[in-house]
């Protein structure tokens, strides 16, 4: 029997092994880790303290916000605190912990962008009809659902990645323990578990996508038929904005999981990482919110209101 010496703990080889780049990337990921949590804390407090914005366009960027916030704070603060003290060793447990939060919330956003799309459908395509399509059980089932899948999906994943045995072998070449940078490092057979990786998340992504497309036709082919301009550009304005998001966040994560671990490029996957980790979850309340009136319109009544004091 092979001798082997499992790890336990893991060195993060992080972004740079250049010391006077360390406290510029630091300041860099605080402005960016400050404006995520005050742009998503501050969109989901918005959207408890104006009863105008209890709808369920809301309910969904509420929880949005929340997953953003969620799946930046399990990567950024570690990430930052590396800077800063040039300690990158983390432990096995810490490891395990810091992938399966993250892969869960980024998991729900899918999910939750996948959810979004179907009640853009329901509020231009069957406008009638939306209060009775939209109900609060309805988009409290659909919310739930994500939340299942995320948390589903991130115990498979993480479950599958560390039963692989690393052996010696425990340096990550990234700032966080991602998937297929750790998966990587195994010793052990893990052709199986590339296999699992790429059918769960292509079926996540695909199943998610494909709800987006159908609901993104059927808003188009009504938009085109539309006859006043107020509306049109009303609903195109609307479907912009998550449609923005969706490129990104989807572009992403097809490039970073939906390849063999043999066709990753570190330093790109590096890239990558930095985008969708920190700067997608900084950039979707600025994508949704500058945009939207009714979030300007809550914002200025609740200052105004505060200065009334």
């Amino acid at each position: 029997m092979e001798n082997r010496t499992e790890v336990t703990e893991f060195l993060l080889l992080g972004l740079t092994d250049d010391p006077h780049l360390r406290l510029p990337l630091f300041i860099t990921f605080l402005l960016i880790y400050t404006l995520t949590v005050a742009g998503n804390l501050g969109m989901l407090l918005l959207i408890l303290l104006d009863p105008r914005l209890h709808t369920p366009m809301y309910f969904f960027l509420g929880n949005l916000s929340l997953v953003d916030f969620g799946y930046s704070s399990a990567v950024t603060p570690t990430v930052m605190a590396g800077l800063l003290t040039g300690h990158q060793v983390i432990s096995y447990s810490a490891c395990a912990t810091q992938m399966f939060f993250f892969v869960a919330f980024a998991t729900v956003e899918c999910f939750l962008l996948g959810s979004m799309a179907y009640d853009r459908y329901a509020a231009v395509c069957k406008p009638l009809h939306y209060t009775t399509t939209m109900t609060t059980s309805v988009c409290s089932c659909l919310v739930t659902v994500s939340y299942t899948c995320g948390f589903l999906n991130a115990s498979i994943h993480v479950g599958d990645t560390f039963r692989l045995s690393m052996c010696n072998n425990n340096v990550v070449h990234n700032f966080f323990c991602d998937i297929p940078a750790v998966m990587v490092l195994s010793c052990s057979d893990r052709h199986v578990s590339e296999l699992v990786l790429v059918y769960v998340v292509g079926f996540n992504v695909f199943f998610t996508l494909l709800v987006i497309l159908i609901s993104y036709i059927f808003i188009f082919g009504t938009i085109l038929t539309m006859s006043s301009a107020a509306g049109y550009h009303k609903a195109l304005s609307t479907c912009a904005s998550h449609f923005t998001a969706v490129c990104i966040f989807y572009g992403t994560i097809m490039f970073m999981y939906l390849q063999p671990s043999s066709s990753h490029s570190m330093d790109t996957d590096k890239i990558a990482s930095v985008f969708y980790t920190m700067v997608i979850p900084m950039l979707n309340p600025l994508v949704y919110s500058l945009r939207n009136k009714e979030v300007k319109s809550a914002f200025t009544k609740i200052i105004l209101g505060k200065y009334d004091h």
